[in-house]
């Protein structure tokens, strides 16, 4: 259950309106997802958010597939179980095929797996990883 109030279309602010109607156009979708709606109790956080990941989810260096398989990694690093969905059908609607998908979790779990095994051992950086 939320621990705030979620705002539909239909009760929101004049701002908080706007912000959904961008996200529905960017998006070519009429869907406005429970993130949003609990965000828009702040419609400040909500713009700044929603312009935050236009710019950062854009293509850019990394295509928008490479970005949202890296924000599912981070987020199960985060155990964000809403996030882990949102944006694994984002990487679907990306073109992820199901063999990506596969691997997604291998790549997740190996480096969970190593990064405790490196904190635990409390090893020191290589010269040569140094950038």
């Amino acid at each position: 259950m939320a621990t705030v109030p979620l705002i539909e279309y239909e009760d929101a602010s004049a701002g908080v309106r706007a912000v959904y109607d961008d996200i529905k156009e960017v998006r070519q979708t009429d869907f406005i997802n429970n993130f949003w709606k609990g965000l828009a109790n702040n419609p400040a956080q909500l713009r700044r958010t929603w312009k935050q990941i236009k710019a950062v989810m854009a293509p850019g260096a990394l295509d928008p597939l490479t970005k949202e398989m890296i924000y599912v990694a981070v987020s199960v690093a985060n155990s964000c179980e809403y996030c882990i969905h949102s944006h694994a059908a984002a990487a679907r609607a990306r073109s992820m095929t199901e063999e990506q998908f596969g691997d997604l979790p291998a790549v997740i779990g190996l480096a969970h797996h190593t990064n405790g095994l490196v904190s635990t051992l409390q090893l020191e950086v290589d010269d040569a990883f140094k950038v």
